[in-house]
């Protein structure tokens, strides 16, 4: 029996083609048959459902595998480079969602289109710089990297909690701009 660390497994499913091929395969698969499904477009035809997401998920990753996207721009790199990420950032929405339930339900409820949002931005700039869409000529964001959006992400979820422990029931959250996002955030 052969023993493999995970380290060599690892580099087993990157010469074999796991992650380039069927990893992004199967994720694309899976996604537009879902989503066939759910909006039904074909009807509940679930064999042209199937061949529909096949096509499309092969589309996605054969011309990677080929070579024949242009450089910077093949969607699998793409998705390789920003889901780690982006899991990141729902782990942290879920997690800020779990903290705030213990606050109650009200609160957690009233918040959930705000957090909504911030995970919706950090998802729409996790996938601009991996198409280097904020690379400039100046090239302003150079210091932003992963490590950048993570610190970023777990001081937002301790500042939040450092706040709603400490402060005052029957203060107000501010006035003007941050007076809504108080209201936003006060139990009912």
């Amino acid at each position: 029996m052969v023993n493999y660390t995970f380290n060599q497994l690892a580099i087993y499913f990157q010469n074999y083609g796991v992650m380039d091929f069927l990893l992004p395969f199967v994720l694309v698969f899976t996604i537009v048959f879902a989503v066939m499904q759910k909006t039904k477009i074909l009807g509940d035809k679930k064999n042209f459902n199937v061949i529909i997401a096949l096509v499309l998920a092969l589309i996605f990753v054969v011309p990677h595998i080929t070579g024949t996207y242009p450089l910077g721009y093949d969607p699998v790199q793409v998705m390789n480079e920003s889901l780690p990420s982006i899991s990141l950032v729902a782990v942290a929405s879920i997690m800020l969602l779990l903290l705030m339930g213990i606050f109650g339900a009200n609160f957690a409820a009233g918040a959930i289109p705000f957090i909504a949002l911030l995970a919706i931005l950090f998802v729409a700039y996790i996938f601009g710089s991996a198409l280097n869409l904020w690379r400039g000529p100046q090239d302003v964001f150079y210091w932003w990297t992963s490590q950048t959006t993570e610190l970023l992400i777990i001081i937002l979820v301790f500042g939040l909690i450092v706040y709603f422990i400490t402060k005052e029931p029957n203060t107000t959250a501010g006035k003007g701009m941050l007076e809504g996002l108080g209201k936003l955030f006060e139990r009912k």
